[in-house]
């Protein structure tokens, strides 16, 4: 049984193990396939039965020259990199990892959050070049400090990780909304649920936690900001394409929009003419909520259980059933 992993440096830099799933076969990890050359890719599943992606895409035309191809692991959650409609013709289950990164990706927008409000990066680094030991006064800080209590937190899209980000603000004294076309019990024990124009018009600070559809692709626009409170704060990590990130900048810099946090843009790696780089009070992260070591132990550990599962003739976490 022949294994490939066509991008695994993001997913395993150096600090997992792959031996999970070389137990399972002859394993061949590429740290990056180019993903925009079709021949590099397909020459790379070659043979192989199994093949691992993170962001290689897996289209039509790989799939067809590949024909000893019977089974795609995605080693993240979205699964848009593979024609699943293209796998499922040729009977190949496509599998992804679900749930990895949640309590990560609802830490890190908090902490997008915090570092607006209290920017400790800056000050630390004021007090390294010398700032505070030559201070008249006893301290001094550059920007406005914002305490958090007693604000509102609008969170759009409630699932696990907007659930998880929805505690942490309610931990830290915040009044917590939420968005969601599917109310349920879990999310009510945290949130009260608002229609999206009340949620923009009541919250003080905005975050993004749902899916990318066809339908809600640039919702974060001209019209539905004007509809947020002057001076709000927004935050994304989920995914960069939600937002209208022409409108977005212009919105900082007139002040409507008070600060962003972003972890995602709408193209990655963020393209050097983005306008939301010469934005003002724009924090921008490049993609690394999911990141830590822990997640990724879990996208390890799940990939593996996939790759077992299909062997033993019982696929779990199949997304083209």
């Amino acid at each position: 049984m022949k294994i490939v992993v066509l991008d695994g440096y993001t997913e395993n830099p150096g600090d997992l193990s792959w031996d999970a799933l070389g137990a399972l076969g002859e394993l061949t990890v590429y740290d990056r396939t180019s993903p925009t050359d079709e021949d590099e890719i397909a020459g790379r599943i070659g043979a192989a039965q199994l093949v691992f992606t993170n962001k290689t895409p897996i289209t039509r035309a790989v799939i067809g020259r590949c024909p000893g191809l019977r089974f795609i692991g995605v080693l993240a959650t979205g699964y848009n990199v593979v024609d699943v409609a293209a796998a499922k013709e040729k009977g190949i289950p496509v599998t992804n990892v679900p749930s990895y990164g949640t309590a990560a990706v609802g830490q890190y927008a908090i902490a997008l959050l915090l570092e607006i409000c209290h920017p400790i990066g800056h000050h630390s680094d004021a007090v390294h070049a010398g700032r505070w030991e030559r201070c008249k006064d006893w301290c001094f800080w550059d920007y406005p400090l914002i305490e958090l209590a007693g604000k509102t937190i609008g969170i759009i899209g409630f699932g696990r990780i907007g659930q998880t980000t929805g505690r942490i603000a309610k931990a830290l004294g915040m009044n917590v909304l939420a968005c969601d076309p599917h109310p349920c019990a879990a999310g009510r024990a945290v949130a009260g649920y608002a229609a999206l124009d009340a949620l923009l018009a009541q919250s003080d600070v905005v975050a993004l936690h749902c899916n990318l559809t066809d339908e809600n692709a640039g919702f974060i626009n001209r019209e539905t900001i004007a509809k947020m409170k002057d001076g709000v704060i927004l935050i994304n990590n989920s995914r960069g394409q939600l937002i209208d990130e022409q409108a977005l900048a212009d919105a900082l810099n007139s002040g409507k929009v008070a600060a962003a946090g972003l972890d995602v843009v709408s193209s990655e790696p963020i393209r050097g003419d983005n306008p939301l780089l010469k934005a003002k009070n724009c924090i921008i992260t490049p993609h690394i909520s999911w990141a830590p070591k822990e997640s990724r132990q879990r996208i390890m550990g799940c990939a593996a259980e996939n790759a077992r599962a299909f062997l033993s003739g019982a696929a779990v976490n199949v997304v083209n059933p």
